[in-house]
């Protein structure tokens, strides 16, 4: 039975949601377990998913999660939504059994427009496997020169695509290690050892666990639209973790998160986050961590805060961005006008970001 709370303030969302994702109080020493916890980690952008993850973990860096990659402690692949992320190897193939199946059908009229009926794709499959079977992980370049071996045109990048997404969708494939700065793909079974299967209730039950108990407080129409699955599944998968979570009214919404209490934001706290970071891409509701920004002369636009972020105690204050040579700038964009010591928190973050890269990083503050 789901506990009733009394009526959150945006500043409880706020606190709770800190806490869970690990941007406040103690950090994970292990970095797989961020993305365990999480339950995925969106990773179009495969730099800011790598930072990502550093902010919830003690001292890793950049190298040390590359190296991670490398050996497949974590995997990339599309998964829950028609977008990649990274997840743990024993999560991706109930994972994509749970969500794959209505990634494949968002994709069923582009795929059509491509090209790419049944018999064209069964071939594709058939291609890249081949291709790769044998421990052969393969560039871009490598799968769609085979694929045109096979007489299946692929030399459009949206094609290809498609055919490539299709093949993860489908577990056939997943990420590879990298050679150099290129992503390759592997099959999934030479990739991740054998997992125990899990029936599609339990599987919407723990995707539900993992979503609430890492993002909470949040809405069914929040956790629908992160995982991609029903207003139907979200009630069944709640249903089904019980007294795990509370529940509480705020703005005529329903949010759920997990029961007991979480210690208050320590002020001064600044991150600089990465595009499609959880903490603000993993929701539908956002309006608790723009307060400040609302309360401001200026609104930024959409294409501002799907930008890198500085967050300040929680509230998305701008945006950063790295540019020059070697991208060793990297120029803060306040909306809101930040403090002389909230301007101090900001360099430390950079500071700490810079080790994280193994590099040297100078601030600029844009006018």
């Amino acid at each position: 039975m789901i506990r009733r709370a009394t009526a959150l303030r945006p500043a409880d969302v706020v606190r709770r949601r800190l806490f869970l994702q690990h941007l406040t109080g103690p950090t994970l020493t292990d970095p797989v377990a961020v993305i365990r916890e999480l339950g995925a980690v969106q990773a179009q952008d495969f730099p800011g998913s790598k930072w990502a993850i550093a902010q919830r973990a003690a001292n890793v860096t950049e190298p040390e999660l590359d190296e991670l990659f490398d050996r497949g402690a974590f995997l990339r692949t599309h998964v829950l939504r028609p977008t990649w992320h990274v997840v743990a190897p024993e999560d991706i193939r109930w994972m994509l059994a749970l969500t794959g199946p209505r990634v494949l059908q968002k994709n069923r009229t582009m795929s059509h427009r491509l090209g790419l009926d049944g018999r064209t794709v069964a071939r594709a499959m058939t291609i890249l496997q081949r291709t790769m079977e044998g421990g052969r992980a393969a560039d871009r370049a490598t799968l769609r020169t085979a694929l045109a071996r096979g007489r299946i045109v692929a030399d459009e990048s949206q094609r290809f695509a498609y055919i490539l997404m299709h093949a993860e969708l489908q577990a056939l494939v997943c990420s590879g290690p990298r050679r150099g700065k290129q992503q390759t793909h592997a099959l999934l079974d030479e990739r991740a050892a054998p997992a125990p299967a899990r029936s599609r209730d339990d599987a919407v039950r723990e995707l539900t666990r993992r979503y609430f108990q890492s993002h909470g407080p949040a809405t069914m129409q929040d956790f629908t639209v992160w995982s991609g699955l029903t207003m139907k599944d979200a009630r069944a998968g709640l249903d089904a973790n019980g007294a795990t979570f509370a529940s509480a009214p705020m703005d005529g919404l329903t949010w759920w998160f997990p029961a007991g209490d979480v210690p208050a934001v320590r002020g001064g706290s600044a991150r600089l986050l990465p595009n499609y970071d959880e903490y603000f891409i993993g929701f539908k509701h956002r309006s608790p961590l723009l307060e400040r920004l609302n309360a401001h002369e200026r609104r930024p636009s959409w294409r501002e805060l799907l930008a890198h972020l500085i967050v300040m105690n929680g509230q998305v204050c701008g945006g950063w961005r790295r540019s020059g040579k070697g991208e060793a700038i990297l120029t803060a964009s306040p909306v809101v006008n930040l403090t002389a010591a909230e301007r101090r928190a900001v360099e430390r973050e950079v500071a700490r970001y810079a080790r994280f890269l193994g590099t040297s990083l100078e601030v600029r503050w844009a006018a």
